[in-house]
């Protein structure tokens, strides 16, 4: 009787470690960061507490002003999102990826790389007035 009791009680345990187990995980996998700045509608409505109506708000209003610089910015231009409900969102997930100085200047290292700037290959013959 006694054994019978501690293996009903083990298996009791074992399911609600699993039924714990299989409502926990989902939340760490809807947790993703989210950039706002290149995130389609569909992908800002995977952020907790955006809805369809707030995601084509935020879509319109980056497609207007641009990139958000954080969450000031966020909280600004898009109507509907306050200062605290912006925070809610980054802590939810939402990202601002890279913008301003950063962004730019990424951006002219990849065209420069693109026209061919840097080194020279090697065994090229130098240009007079070339200083690399």
């Amino acid at each position: 009787m006694i054994n019978g009791c501690k293996r009903r009680f083990r298996q009791g345990v074992m399911m609600a470690l699993l039924w714990c187990a299989g409502a926990v995980l989902p939340t760490f996998a809807a947790s993703a960061a989210v950039d706002v700045n290149t995130a389609t509608e569909a992908a800002l409505t995977e952020v907790r507490g955006i809805g369809p109506a707030m995601a084509r708000r935020i879509v319109e209003a980056r497609a207007q002003g641009g990139a958000f610089r954080d969450v000031d910015d966020l909280a600004d231009r898009v109507p509907g999102v306050g200062p605290r409900s912006a925070a809610n969102l980054q802590a939810a997930g939402l990202t601002f990826g890279k913008t301003g100085a950063a962004a730019k200047a990424e951006k002219a290292a990849k065209a420069e790389k693109a026209a061919g700037g840097g080194k020279p290959p090697k065994g090229a013959t130098p240009v007079a007035g070339d200083k690399r």
